[in-house]
């Protein structure tokens, strides 16, 4: 194998290894045996399990968040939008539910390359600003924006995790409830929201 085949083959095993264990629950001892290899080389490659761990994180970061920044950057009615971002998430599960494990583990290492949650942060900061937009058009106050674009991926993310573990309904099935209520939880949208036991009395 060349180093780069060595490098990769490496983090193939590594990957499938937190996975299933967790970054705790692996080993350099097992990283390399499962590849074949004596612990030097994954030292040689790597420095340790924090670095094969960092490499692997990463690339699981910047695939999702490319997926999720494509589905966001397209144009389109809101509601695609909505749709798009939950679809580009489950696709992400489907085809990766190993990185996705990974992901939403936390781990010391993932403070410093990032985590699941600071990645949900990266793309509700793109959705806020499609909110504020949408806002802005319906005369309402755009300097909520923020908080709402947090409610609705982190609804996109939750479901996201409770699927990756259940699988069903399908993904199409999961993407249209999604968007049903989101979006007719906006179609209904109050400008200056009270909590029903706030709400003043007839006297």
């Amino acid at each position: 194998m060349s180093a780069r085949e060595r490098r990769e083959q490496l983090l193939r095993v590594a990957r499938a290894l937190f996975a299933e264990r967790g970054f705790e629950g692996t080993s350099v001892e097992e990283i390399a045996a499962r590849a074949d290899v004596s612990k030097p080389v994954v030292y040689e490659h790597f420095g340790g399990k924090e670095g094969v761990y960092a490499v692997i994180v990463d690339r699981e970061v910047q695939a999702l968040l490319g997926a999720l920044s494509g589905a966001l950057s397209e144009r389109g009615h809101p509601k695609q939008l909505v749709e798009r971002a939950a679809f580009a998430l489950l696709s992400y599960i489907e085809s990766s539910p190993d990185g996705f494990r990974i992901l939403v583990r936390d781990s010391p290492v993932a403070q410093a390359t990032g985590t699941f949650s600071s990645l949900i942060g990266d793309v509700a900061t793109q959705v806020e600003h499609l909110l504020a937009h949408q806002f802005s058009k319906r005369g309402l106050d755009p300097s909520a924006a923020p908080i709402y674009s947090q409610m609705l991926v982190g609804m996109v993310a939750l479901t996201g995790q409770h699927w990756a573990e259940v699988r069903e309904p399908s993904k199409e099935e999961v993407a249209a409830h999604l968007v049903n209520l989101a979006w007719n939880g906006l179609s209904d949208f109050e400008a200056d929201p009270v909590l029903p036991s706030r709400e003043p009395r007839d006297q």
